[in-house]
């Protein structure tokens, strides 16, 4: 019989449905059912698309004698971390307090009130490599709540401590470009110029550092970190780690030369990388770039995107149970496809590195037999059309067969901060690539958050300047056929800001606008610590389930953009539209927060290192005006200026727009203007003119 689980609005913890564990949701009912029968909270965190939540879940909790052992000393809750990242970010601390390091699935056991004693990760049902049993580590818990209770809570006040002192913040430091100097430079020492990325394996895109040191050479020049951006990205798209058959990039690679990826794939890395790619397009001119960022847009597009416009959050790295089956190519599968476009089979199995015997080999065992990941060995001839052509029908019949295949899982859910990471990649690709598909993907995607996960809809109001606050407000998380739930968290609030002022960037439309103005002023009031930072929940918690042990700051750039760290580009944003100088005050307030911690750790700050550069590099504030002004939108869009703020007029008479305001045109011309610091160049028609002015350097 399903258990507690089964009515879920989590596509995760419908996965535990039929387990023969009798787990609860995150909530007030498990911990008084643990206080009542005086046993310890056994807490599970995972998410759909992991691969070892799965072989757990497998091995353990559809195990009946495990579940019995745990069904009768503890009170078992299963939480999705996508769907709950502020209990996920306070356990995952507790498990780093006391192991050293994370991940998941998380395993944590907790006190009545919540507070960790004992934690880990992964254990199997068997003591291997000095890893206990699942079974053990049951078992001692059990025998320690049981006989030294003392002790238990002793440690366990011990931890709370611990994790209340380690989200302290000093008093920040001065963010200048002494200190962005030498955060690029650390970030190029981790720089392997052999394979590309930063540090040694397993290797994370960090899209978010890519970003910076583009950024950083946009502002200074510094070959290094424009080489150290470009190759990484070029490595990557030659890897396994880029899905070259359907597009999209695994979630990390598991070896240092991109070549065996975590299938996964996260809706997250996709838009993060997109933004990277566009962003390297624009300053290198380099095709390649331009081809995957088209490809990863249209991946986004054509397989994540819902029909009613939300994107859905990941899929799986397993089908039929076994790891990156859907994504393998034995020689034979392979050579059928590419011979049935009349193709040379030995030419692209050396370009794409496939070998009779397999390039993969898992050393857990999970790999398909004589396995290839395709992978760029020879690279793409870019300026070939021929090759173009040649490519795209191979391409075209190795997925016409993949699709064959039982495709991995799909977890649907939709969760409003990934969303808007996409919202904003896809409008800003679809400005920059005049793609006007990536834009209208982009604007359906608001329009559903605005329909589904907020207490008004967007399409009926001429204006959203009206009271905008819980319980009709944002919501984090809506999945097909369940209501949306779990109030928003700065995450949430955060990256749609920023999400909605691109979208402004790429079609003009002011509501954008006001509803991000009011986000802004949401988080300024319920999230706000006063100092510059933000907590990660909301001044009034969460009402469906327990206080957690602390509310938690949002601390550092983590796999997507900290919310304390998007809104330093919120507010210079917003700084520049409205000319209100307070916006840009609280960006500044923010990076000089962090700017100790930034200096130690510049990889863990990267999305907080990107806003820095755009306070340097601006603003350059940009209105254009006047009909039809896509030739002076393209002198801007040409290359990459994170300093620069853009507005187009919509035809408003007044502009709600501040920066639009009193912005006649010339000649009745489509007319640009250009300021920097209060200061404006003379409006110009000319876009050659227009591209010296953006070229000026700032006084």
């Amino acid at each position: 019989m399903p258990n507690r689980l089964a009515s879920s609005s989590s596509p995760y913890l419908r996965q535990h449905a039929d387990n023969p564990v009798d787990w609860f949701e995150w909530g007030d009912e498990a911990f008084e059912t643990a206080r009542e029968r005086d046993v310890p909270v056994f807490l599970s965190v995972g998410y759909s698309s992991c691969h070892w939540c799965h072989v757990m879940a497998h091995e353990s909790f559809e195990d009946e004698a495990t579940a019995g052992y745990m069904n009768e000393h503890f009170v078992n809750v299963k939480v999705d971390r996508e769907q709950r990242p502020d209990v996920d970010s306070v356990y995952m601390s507790a498990v780093q307090a006391l192991t050293g390091q994370g991940g998941w699935p998380m395993s944590v056991f907790l006190t009545h009130d919540g507070r960790p004693f004992y934690g880990g990760t992964y254990w199997p049902t068997e003591p291997h490599h000095g890893r206990p049993s699942f079974m053990q580590v049951l078992a001692a818990v059990r025998g320690s709540w049981t006989t030294e209770r003392a002790k238990v809570l002793a440690g366990s006040d011990r931890i709370t401590d611990h994790l209340r002192h380690a989200q302290e913040l000093g008093d920040g430091a001065t963010v200048d470009t002494d200190v962005l100097d030498s955060t690029a430079e650390r970030i190029v020492a981790a720089w392997d110029r052999t394979h590309g990325g930063f540090g040694r394996a397993p290797k994370f895109p960090q899209a978010m550092s890519i970003d910076f040191l583009l950024a950083h050479h946009q502002r200074t020049g510094d070959p290094d970190s424009l080489q150290a951006a470009v190759h990484s990205l070029e490595k990557m798209t030659r890897g396994g780690i880029y899905d070259h058959v359907g597009g999209g990039f695994a979630r990390y690679s598991v070896d240092e030369r991109w070549l065996v990826p975590h299938f996964e794939k996260m809706l997250y890395d996709n838009a993060l990388l997109l933004r990277a790619l566009v962003h390297a397009w624009q300053m290198t001119g380099l095709p390649r770039f331009e081809r995957v960022a088209r490809d990863v847009a249209e991946y986004l597009i054509r397989d994540m995107q819902q029909p009613e416009g939300g994107f859905s959050s990941a899929t799986d790295a397993d089908s039929e149970g076994v790891e990156g089956k859907f994504f393998v190519w034995t020689a034979e599968a392979f050579d059928e496809a590419v011979v049935a476009v009349g193709e040379d089979p030995a030419r692209w199995r050396e370009r794409l590195g496939v070998t009779v015997d397999g390039n993969w080999t898992d050393p857990h065992g999970h790999a398909p037999p004589r396995a290839n990941i395709l992978h760029e060995v020879i690279a793409h001839e870019e300026d070939d059309p021929g090759f173009a052509r040649r490519w795209a029908a191979v391409r075209q019949s190795l997925r016409e067969r993949r699709d064959l295949r039982v495709a991995p899982g799909l977890d649907d859910k939709v969760l409003v901060s990934w969303n808007a990471l996409a919202i904003a990649a896809l409008a800003e690709a679809g400005a920059v690539l005049q793609e006007s598909t990536y834009v209208e993907a982009a604007q359906r995607a608001a329009y559903f958050i605005a329909d589904h996960m907020t207490g008004f809809g967007i399409r009926a109001q001429t204006s959203l300047r009206q009271e905008w606050r819980r319980p009709d407000g944002l919501l984090h998380t809506w999945s097909p056929g369940h209501a949306a739930e779990v109030p928003a968290l700065l995450e949430d609030l955060a990256l749609l800001a920023r999400a909605l002022l691109m979208l402004f960037e790429a079609d003009g439309d002011p509501r954008w606008v006001d509803w991000a103005t009011m986000l802004a002023a949401q988080v300024e009031a319920d999230f706000a610590d006063g100092e510059g930072a933000y907590y990660a929940t909301g001044v009034d918690g969460d009402p469906t389930g327990p206080d957690l042990l602390l509310r938690p700051l949002d601390l550092w750039d983590n796999a997507q953009p900290s919310g304390s760290s998007v809104m330093v580009e919120v507010n210079v944003r917003l700084a520049a539209l409205t000319g209100d100088q307070a916006y840009r005050d609280r960006a500044v307030a923010t990076v000089t927060r962090f700017g100790d911690r930034l200096a130690k750790a510049p990889l863990g700050y990267g999305e907080l290192a990107v806003g820095a550069e755009r306070l340097l590099a601006g603003p350059v504030e940009v209105a254009l005006v006047g009909g039809d002004v896509g030739a002076l939108a393209s002198v801007v869009r040409e290359t990459w200026r994170p300093g620069v703020v853009l507005a187009i007029g919509g035809g408003e008479d007044p502009p709600s727009v501040p920066l639009l305001r009193d912005r006649p045109t010339r000649d009745d011309q489509p007319t640009a203007y250009v300021c920097r610091g209060f200061v404006c160049d003379a409006p110009t028609t000319e876009p050659g003119e227009l591209a010296a002015q953006l070229s000026a350097p700032s006084a």
